[in-house]
This record gives structure tokens, sequence and C-alpha cells, in this order.
């Protein structure tokens, strides 16, 4: 079984991106598999698991029967990191099921804390808000206060850090990602702001000048685990994630991606495929095609393949 054919071998979630991606497909083949994300598969598993008043799992952040005792303990299983998951599915937002599902969200779910705003309006953290934001863009909701959140939260080295509330005065590469998506999304979008292109612009020079991974200082690795691909991310930097970012915000690519591409080039397998090499541990809704760490992994698979596509490279 050659590449293509292995992903291919999959839920439509993998598959329409594999047609627009990787095989030059028509408009209409990829919007005939896009359309069967929402009704077969992990598309539809997920749409079926909100209940009535909007939440996934009983929460928005966290769900609802996870102890509040252990403030640190990581679930995936609540609303934002579900609609996160449409998101990368691909769900049509005009299909009438994912319509129903986002409109459950705006009208019924307010994050945890009491008087808390519509999850829609965002909350405190750019991890959390970039998320948000990203989701709002896809879904077609209105996020203004969301931006304007990050905007004000933006640190003088250009990127965001969630601890910066607590006096954290350096950016974090896991909150800077999270918020670059979120405004390149709504950007698209919209249309977005010379300020909004003016801070996004500054977050990516924060990433370029340390070329994905490396210390601006000494040039060594920041933290192994930016060298390790990851599916799903959440809120987790990693140098995938980094590219596939820079693939979609610069098409004309820059040359400070070097070494994050070749990195992403050793680590093909000689059967052409990518190892799922860190799993964030925690309740999933579900398994995602029996994918385990250190193995093969058709998500990482193919976001490489189209990031080495947007660096030129003969992939398929």
């Amino acid at each position: 079984m050659d590449v293509i054919e292995y992903l291919m071998d999959s839920d439509p979630a993998i598959r329409w991106q594999v047609r627009r991606d990787l095989t030059d497909a028509t408009p209409e083949e990829v919007t005939a598999e896009r359309a069967r994300v929402a009704a077969e598969g992990w598309g539809a598993r997920l749409l079926a698991l909100q209940a009535e008043d909007g939440l996934w799992d009983g929460g928005v952040y966290r769900p609802g029967w996870v102890d509040e005792s252990r403030p640190m303990y990581d679930a995936w299983t609540a609303t934002h990191f579900s609609l996160q998951q449409l998101v990368d599915f691909g769900a049509d937002p005009a299909d009438e099921r994912v319509r129903q599902a986002v409109a459950r969200v705006r009208e019924r779910v307010r994050w945890d804390q009491e008087g808390a705003p519509p999850y829609f309006h965002g909350e405190t953290e750019p991890c959390v808000n970039g998320v948000v934001l990203s989701n709002a863009a896809y879904f077609g909701e209105p996020a203004d206060r969301v931006v304007q959140t990050l905007l004000a939260g933006q640190l003088a080295d250009g990127g965001w850090n969630c601890w910066a509330e607590y006096g954290a005065t350096t950016s974090s590469l896991h909150s800077t990602i999270c918020v670059l998506e979120g405004l390149l999304a709504w950007e698209q979008a919209t249309g977005g702001t010379e300020v909004s292109r003016t801070a996004r612009l500054a977050a990516e020079e924060y990433l370029l000048a340390r070329r994905l991974f490396l210390r601006r200082s000494t040039g060594a690795v920041i933290d192994p685990r930016f060298t390790m691909a990851s599916y799903p991310v959440r809120w987790y930097y990693d140098v995938l994630r980094g590219l596939d970012y820079l693939r979609r915000a610069r098409p004309e690519g820059d040359p400070r991606c070097a070494d994050a591409i070749e990195l992403l080039r050793s680590q093909r397998g000689a059967t052409g495929l990518w190892r799922l090499e860190n799993t964030h541990e925690g309740p999933t809704p579900f398994d995602l095609d029996g994918e385990r760490e250190g193995f093969p992994s058709r998500w990482v698979t193919l976001r490489a393949l189209r990031v080495l596509r947007w660096a030129g490279d003969d992939v398929v």
C-alpha cells in the first residue's frame, strides 16, 4: 500500500484533506468527501455526544466529572476541545447538524465560573482564547471581544504566555501558537485589522527568530518535546504544528524554517510514514483509528506531507 492509499483508508475527516492538500482533486471531489464528515465516522460520532444544553461531557474546558481538587488534570472530552476537534476534522459549518451544534453552544454555554461570559466571548488565558478564536472564526461566530482580549495581552517580545497574569514576561510557544492560529483564522474569515495583523506578524517573528524550536542565545533545542510530532495538538506546541501554521500564514515560505523542515524530513520512516511521537495524555471521547504513540500515524503523516509539499518537496 502506498502512502496515499494508506491515508485514504481512513475516516472522511482525513480523506477530504488528502484530496484537497495532496492529490489535487477537483473542488467537487473535495466538497463531496468533506460533506461526509458530519454524517458518518468521527465527525458524526463527536456531534452525537453533545447534550441538549450545548455541552460535551458536562463541562466547558474540563468535563463536569473532573475532580476540582486536581487543577492540573487534563481531560479532552469537554466542549472547548470537542469544538477544536470538529474544526480539525473539517466538519462543514454550513451542514445543518453542525449549525445546530454551534447554535447550542452560542445560546446555552457559558464558562464554568459563576457569572462567566458566553463561550464565544472567551475567558482570560491566551492559550484558551486562541483556540476559542479559531473555533469562532471557523464556525462564523463573532469574536471581536476575544480578539481585543488577546491583543491587550501581547507581551513585549511579541508572543503570549498564559502565566502573564501571574507575572510572566517571556512568551510561551504553547500560548503563542494557539493565538497565532486564532488570529490568522479570524483575519481570513473577516479581513482582520491593521492592529491584528501587526500583532500576528510580531508573534510570527518571535517564532521564526527561534527557528521554531531553538534558543536564540545558544542554538540549543528549547524543549525536546517540541521536536516530537503530536496529534491531537490541544494547547501544546511542537515543530510540526508551527510549520503547519506557517504553511498557511506564509505561502511564500521563509528561510528561517529550514532547520525545522530538515528535522521533519529526517523523521520520515522507511515506509514513507511519520510516527505519532508524543501523546498528550488524558481521557478522550473515543479513539482515532487506533493511533498509538510510537507507531505510524495518518494524522501526523498527512500534516507532514502537506508541510513538505509547501516546502517544495515531491512528497508522493
